[in-house]
């Protein structure tokens, strides 16, 4: 059975660069891995949608709980294509799951609301809609101002020309994001998290070190779950 783990963090963190370190990594060991980003852009009815939602080309404003929904149906329409990687997959690393949803909405909302939004959210992406949940969240801690230095070395992006789309370029949303992802991994909420700092004393990590980290955490999963032999984790 495949481990799903889920590489989190606000924009800019380093997502994309932490999953595809961890897939090779994951590969050099002998496993068999991929890496999903989400939103699928190109591939779901969820994932145009909110292209152009966060391209800024919708012609109607988007509550929190709309926009919950879209990036929902984006993962509902993908429960077959997940389904199929984790078959033929040891892991499955995705770029952004569950929790980024729940995150990103309940930044939108007030404190007070913030806790009931990502319940609802968590029970609508995973029981309504039937969507795993991950074994394990990687929280990658990135400040600000790193994350707004990695932003502008993005390549284009396939639904803007902007450097920065409407999320990215809200500051005290972004802001509203790293709070509540550690709050989120320090309470446990939406299964096991592990903390990963980007940044020690002052200076960012290098990547490999990065990754080097969560495979450790992913290999102990393995580990104990059983779900690859041990033999494979030599």
């Amino acid at each position: 059975m495949s481990l799903l783990v889920a590489i989190e963090g606000a924009d800019g963190a380093g997502k994309a660069t932490a999953a595809g370190n961890l897939r090779d990594a994951l590969v050099q060991r002998g496993l068999s891995a991929t890496v999903i980003s989400f939103p699928r852009y190109r591939d779901t009815v969820g994932g145009v949608t909110l292209g152009e939602f966060l391209a800024g080309r919708l012609p109607v404003p988007v509550t929190p709980k709309a926009a919950a929904v879209l990036y929902g149906l984006d993962r509902l329409e993908s429960v077959g294509f997940v389904a199929e990687a984790a078959a033929a997959n040891d892991v499955v690393i995705f770029d952004r799951y569950i929790a980024s949803n729940m995150v990103y909405q309940a930044s939108k909302v007030t404190a007070g609301e913030a806790a009931a939004m990502m319940e609802w959210i968590f029970a609508l992406e995973t029981e309504a809609f039937g969507v795993v949940p991950p074994d394990l969240s990687i929280y990658l801690d990135t400040p600000l101002d790193e994350a707004r230095k990695l932003m502008l070395l993005k390549d284009k992006r396939s639904y803007t020309d902007d450097q920065f789309d409407q999320h990215e370029a809200d500051i005290a949303l972004q802001n509203a994001v790293r709070r509540n992802y550690a709050e989120m991994a320090r309470t446990g909420l939406a299964g096991p998290w592990h903390v990963v700092h980007t940044r020690v004393d002052g200076s960012l990590r290098a990547p490999l070190d990065i990754a080097a980290e969560i495979v450790g955490h992913v290999v102990e999963r393995l580990d104990a779950g059983g779900e690859t032999p041990r033999a494979k984790l030599a």
